[in-house]
């Protein structure tokens, strides 16, 4: 039985997003009988996000604020995993492309098959196609390097067992790209339990995708490639 939950929404100029997305959380966590908090981490956002962040705080006690110099989405995920005081923490984004209600599922397949780690896959990914190639074959490739069998390595929901992150190696990815491989590698390595459940995917309505330019994505290669060496 899962009894606490840690949620958090790693946020960066999310101001049309960030108040409907939590207020949707609220309201299913309140329907959950578990002790549970919120996380919003401000990732250094340049827009009213930390402002409406701080209003929703104020406003419920179980809501708190992470305010950090814009350090990437790695970071603010480092920073959500680490500051998470539950026994089991949750993340998704704060752009409104999930169905929060389907943390329910995800919650029932981990006690229910006894699981360590729960991670999503967008069933239709709703985003441009160039984006959807860059991601089935970067999953493709850290499946092969770490003998993985993941079908959306990067899909922003994910259940993990606080007993995870207390056990595995810390986590030092700050790229986007980096920070669910070195998780889940090495989740794998420590011999963790991991499911899979597909989740609906919708398409943004406001704000715009970070996007990586071309030395960004060769230095995840890279990032990529160092990791594999170090713990193979």
């Amino acid at each position: 039985m899962i009894k606490s939950l840690s949620v958090f929404f790693p946020a960066y100029n999310e101001e049309q997003n960030i108040v409907p997305t939590v207020n949707k959380a609220v309201k299913v966590l309140d329907d959950l009988d578990l002790d549970w908090e919120i996380l919003i981490v401000d990732d250094g956002s340049r827009d009213k996000t930390g402002e409406l962040a701080d209003s929703l705080a104020l406003n419920n006690p179980r809501i708190k604020v992470i305010h950090q110099k814009n350090g990437g989405y790695g970071s603010a995920l480092r920073a959500g995993f680490y500051k998470a005081k539950k026994d089991w923490i949750f993340f998704t984004d704060a752009d409104g492309q999930f169905d929060f209600g389907e943390i329910k599922l995800f919650l029932d397949k981990a006690v229910g098959e006894d699981l360590d780690l729960v991670i999503g896959y967008r069933k239709d990914r709703k985003d441009p196609m160039l984006r959807k190639i860059n991601g089935w074959g970067w999953t493709k490739l850290t499946d092969l390097m770490f003998g993985m069998d993941v079908v959306d390595v990067d899909c922003a929901f994910k259940l993990i067992k606080r007993q995870v992150l207390d056990t595995i190696p810390r986590l030092e990815s700050k790229r986007g790209a980096m920070i669910s491989p070195e998780l889940l590698a090495k989740s794998k390595k420590a011999g963790f339990k991991m499911g899979q459940i597909g989740v609906t995917h919708f398409p943004r309505e406001f704000g715009n995708p970070s996007g990586a330019n071309f030395s960004v994505i060769l230095q995840s290669f890279i990032d990529l490639f160092k990791m594999w060496l170090k713990l193979r």
